[in-house]
C-alpha cells in the first residue's frame, strides 16, 4: 500500500511539474449571445438594423498569443459561407473592441468582408432563408501581423487562421427574417 501511494505522490508530481495547463480562451459579448437572436441593433441597414458592431470581449488567451483576429462568419451561405467581420493584427495586450469599434488598438485593422466593406456589416439573410448562424470568433495567432486578402472568400479565412491560430473562441448567435 505504501507503494502505491508513494508511486501516486511520484506521478502527481511529475505532471505538476509541466506547470499548470492553459486555460481555454473565452469570447463574451454583453450584446450578443450564443445561440440567442441577434438584435436590431447590430443587423446590417439593408436589413432594417442600425448596424452597430457588438462590444466582444475574451480572456485565457496563451502567452504565445503576439496577435488576435477576430472574425463573424455566416455559417449558413452556401458553398464558401459569408464575412460580415474580419478585423486582424490585434495587439496581445487587447482583450476587448468595444461597441460600434470606432477605434481599434493599432496596429489591429479591419479587412473588407464580404460586402465589400472594410467594417463590420451586420446580419442580412435573403428573406424567407430562416435563422442564419453568425459565427463569432476570436483567434490567437503566433504572428504580429497576419495577411486576409480584401473580399476573401468566408471559409478560406476560416481555414487559413485554423492552420495557424494557437488557440480561438467563439460563440455564435442567430438572425433570420
Amino acid at each position: 500500500m505504501k507503494l502505491v501511494a508513494v508511486l501516486f505522490g511520484l506521478i502527481v508530481g511529475l505532471v505538476g511539474a509541466k506547470g499548470p495547463a492553459h486555460a481555454a480562451m473565452v469570447l463574451t459579448s454583453p450584446d450578443v449571445k450564443n445561440g440567442r437572436a441577434i438584435a436590431l441593433t447590430y443587423v446590417h441597414a439593408q436589413c432594417g438594423g442600425q448596424n452597430i458592431s457588438p462590444e466582444v470581449s475574451w480572456s485565457g488567451a496563451p502567452a504565445g498569443a503576439k496577435s488576435f483576429a477576430l472574425t463573424v462568419i455566416d455559417l449558413d451561405v452556401k458553398p464558401d459561407q459569408f464575412s460580415h467581420w474580419i478585423v486582424v493584427d490585434l495587439p496581445p495586450a487587447t482583450t476587448s473592441v468595444p461597441r460600434g469599434a470606432a477605434g481599434l488598438p493599432l496596429p489591429g485593422k479591419v479587412v473588407a468582408n464580404n460586402f465589400g466593406e472594410a467594417a463590420y456589416g451586420g446580419p442580412c439573410p435573403p428573406k424567407g432563408s430562416g435563422a442564419h448562424h453568425y459565427q463569432f470568433t476570436i483567434w490567437a495567432l503566433p504572428n504580429a501581423t497576419t495577411a486576409v486578402a480584401p473580399d476573401e472568400k468566408a471559409r478560406a479565412v476560416r481555414e487559413a487562421l485554423g492552420k495557424i491560430a494557437i488557440d480561438k473562441a467563439s460563440f455564435t448567435p442567430t438572425y433570420g427574417r
